[in-house]
């Protein structure tokens, strides 16, 4: 027989431990009220005759308390449930002290590794870390239920940002209203901030509001760049008026106040770019921000929205100097640009701006691409029309809105968090019964279920006093000093996700085949899809509470995914057999596919993931064939909503090498051109979970980041 422990191992059981924590709570009791010997062996023997191949270690102690009340042991019963939750407490405080060390001392793996975007030798980011490890203590020992850790620990289920969850003020990720703050004014702590006049203004006070929101939250955000636009139209009447006071003409007025705008919009979004990437927020890192570009979101200010997005544009494709003053790939922020027919005809009058876009995807794997068309076909609003809007951060999409006025209304909402569903572990829990898969399926959404409300009861106790700028001054609301957020919580306004992962892998251990196989695996993968579609409109239809699928990132969730599936159910080919488990419904990276057919397959599951998920190529350098990037693009725009295309990037400090860095099959990083092998004097940067990461990955990922197959390279682009 085999014991799982609280943290997922199996071990073999060993009689003899309960034999001495049962004496261990005797000589807590007087004579009288001690077990013998014999009701002791009895005890083991009860345990034993249950025949059980695999038993919790917490349904062993359920048993011995069970036991020892029946045989009239009252007190020695209570003693041993009080030993039972001292050895917890000493249990988890080892824990978490261990965390503290292994953090502090710089020689961990795991906290090394934890975030790609998080330097831990970095005292800031230490001291984030310092407190997500106590919030996570606390978050486990007082407010989840045990049977929810039991499941996060055994990677049944992740119970995502626990180092969070302990301030009941924090949720995940929005869209921030800037356009509200920026006209209306806004608060950053306790000092007004009034409406700019000016562009390179409003451009520096946004930075500071991005950053203040990212502080007082835990996931990414995003801003438009159409709510900028109008200062940037300000700023030209300013200069209009300028050189009319010096009395010149009309057309020299005009020439000299294109001039300064043009450079101001340049110093503007210099200015932004430097301060978003220097910036640190409260969570030791640079604010976890996406930049929306959607032409279609303004018709008065559209062409300085033109102007904005080019100049954007043309910064980005240069990238940002690093130590040694070479421009490299800057992680933040991630750009959006929406495809729309003004700009994915060639004869389309900002057609320019999409070949631009190319050129930067190209070489600084960014913008990601939203396809306006069949967005409006997925995301239809109560008024029944079709909507088109960014995510938040790196994918997280909100549910279509209308306010009271029957309006649409996207900027200002937000998500309240994630739990993350391992669909590998039903798949393998089920042993290919069918019958069980779908039994055991619904208890784990019922799990997710429970753990969601979790949250969501954390939040409803929140008023806006505790983040100001958030729900006090514009950026999600103008709430009341003292007034909860409770309704912001209900009626659609908010959204909360039901995360999932391993599509691949469950499909492939129930039907033998992969869910790109137009039969069988795809249809099994589009029922299971539907299923978590289904359990959330019930959930939402009980409790007016917008739950919503959502394709999860697990940037380092997907090493501890599959660490525990080995652990559990041993190394199966094909299943367990890596360090890594798929990301949400992707097509494994491994799969020999070109990048029109992947993106065709993945769109009929993206659009059972409406709460969020993004899909991508793998490509060559493909800088000198942006030909071959403007027909993906063009593509993305005909056939799937949201997806981006993974190019390389990278700088080795040592020689000047500038191609890709490569992994050896020790999944160890290495210049090809000098065999330099110093992180610290690499510059790599991949995409992991929507955002780019440069501070290197655990062993999971990595070994991902290796078997990523190219789907497009520069041969052609055509379908």
């Amino acid at each position: 027989m085999k014991v799982i422990k609280r943290d997922g191992h199996m071990v073999d059981y060993c009689p003899e431990k309960i034999e001495e924590a049962i004496e261990k709570a005797n000589l807590e009791v007087e004579e009288e009220d001690r077990a013998s010997s014999i009701q002791i062996k009895n005890i083991i023997k009860y345990i034993e005759r249950l025949g059980k191949k695999r038993i919790l270690v917490e349904d062993i102690q359920d048993i011995i308390e069970m036991k020892l009340m029946s045989i009239g042991k009252y007190n020695l019963a209570k003693h041993y449930i009080t030993y039972r939750y001292t050895r917890e407490l000493v249990r988890r405080s080892n824990t978490t002290d261990l965390a503290i060390k292994e953090l502090i001392d710089g020689e961990s793996e795991y906290w090394n590794t934890e975030n790609s975007n998080k330097n831990a030798k970095v005292v800031t980011t230490q001291r984030d870390y310092l407190a997500g490890i106590t919030s996570t203590d606390i978050t486990r020992r007082f407010l989840l239920p045990e049977d929810i850790v039991q499941a996060h620990d055994q990677g049944i289920i992740h119970f995502h940002d626990a180092d969070y969850f302990a301030q009941n003020a924090l949720h995940n990720c929005d869209l921030i209203n800037l356009e509200d703050m920026l006209q209306n004014g806004t608060n950053i702590n306790g000092v007004m901030i009034e409406k700019p006049h000016r562009f390179l203004t409003a451009m520096t006070i946004a930075t500071q509001l991005i950053t203040a929101v990212n502080s007082s939250q835990y996931g990414g955000c995003t801003i438009t760049l159409t709510h900028l636009a109008p200062f940037i139209r300000s700023s030209y009447e300013f200069y209009i008026k300028k050189y009319k006071a010096r009395k010149l003409t009309k057309s020299q007025v005009e020439k000299f106040a294109k001039e300064d705008l043009a450079k101001e919009i340049t110093d503007g979004v210099q200015t932004f770019q430097y301060q978003i990437n220097s910036m640190t927020t409260t969570n030791g890192q640079a604010p976890f921000l996406s930049v929306c570009m959607y032409l279609g979101e303004t018709e008065e200010y559209k062409e300085e929205l033109a102007m904005l997005i080019e100049e954007v544009l043309k910064q980005r494709i240069q990238g940002m100097k690093n130590e040694n003053g070479v421009y490299i790939t800057p992680a933040f922020p991630k750009l959006l640009y929406v495809l729309e027919e003004d700009n994915i005809n060639e004869n389309g009058k900002y057609y320019y701006l999409t070949k631009l876009a190319a050129e930067c995807t190209a070489k600084r794997m960014v913008p990601d691409y939203i396809s306006e068309k069949i967005m409006k076909q997925t995301k239809i609003d109560a008024n029944g029309n079709g909507q088109c809007y960014p995510c938040m951060g790196c994918r997280s999409f909100l549910t279509p809105y209308v306010d009271e006025n029957g309006k649409p209304k996207y900027y200002g909402r937000f998500n309240q968090g994630v739990v993350t569903l391992n669909l590998v572990d039903v798949a393998l829990t089920s042993d290919k019964d069918m019958d069980i898969f779908w039994k055991v399926l619904d208890e784990r959404l019922e799990l997710c279920h429970r753990a969601l409300k979790i949250r969501h009861k954390r939040l409803s106790k929140v008023t806006g006093d505790v983040a100001p700028i958030l729900w006090q001054h514009g950026a999600l609301a103008r709430l009341k000093k003292g007034e909860s957020i409770h309704e912001l919580l209900h009626h659609g306004y908010s959204t909360i996700s039901l995360g999932y992962a391993g599509l691949y892998e469950c499909v492939k251990f129930m039907t033998g085949h992969s869910h790109t196989d137009n039969g069988v695996g795809k249809e099994f993968g589009l029922k299971v899809m539907q299923k978590l579609n289904d359990a959330c409109k019930k959930w939402k239809e009980e409790e007016d509470i917008d739950y919503s699928v959502y394709g999860s990132p697990i940037e380092s969730t997907t090493y501890k995914f599959a660490k525990c599936l080995k652990e559990r159910f041993g190394v199966i080919k094909g299943i367990t057999d890596r360090n890594y488990i798929t990301n949400s419904y992707h097509v494994p990276v491994f799969e020999e596919i070109d990048a029109f057919t992947k993106l065709k397959l993945e769109s009929e599951f993206q659009r059972l993931s409406p709460g969020g998920a993004i899909s991508y190529v793998e490509t060559a350098n493909l800088t000198n064939n942006l030909d071959a990037v403007l027909e993906v693009i063009k593509f993305i725009y005909d056939n799937i909503m949201y997806a981006e295309l993974n190019t390389k990037s990278d700088y080795c400090q040592e020689c000047g090498y500038t191609g890709e860095i490569l992994l050896d099959d020790n999944l160890e990083w290495y210049c090809p051109n000098c065999g330099n092998r110093d992180h610290d004097k690499l510059n790599v940067a991949r995409r992991t979970c929507g955002y780019i990461g440069t501070n290197f990955w655990n062993k999971g990922r990595t070994q991902e980041i290796k078997e990523r197959v190219v789907h497009i390279d520069n041969k052609d682009a055509e379908v």
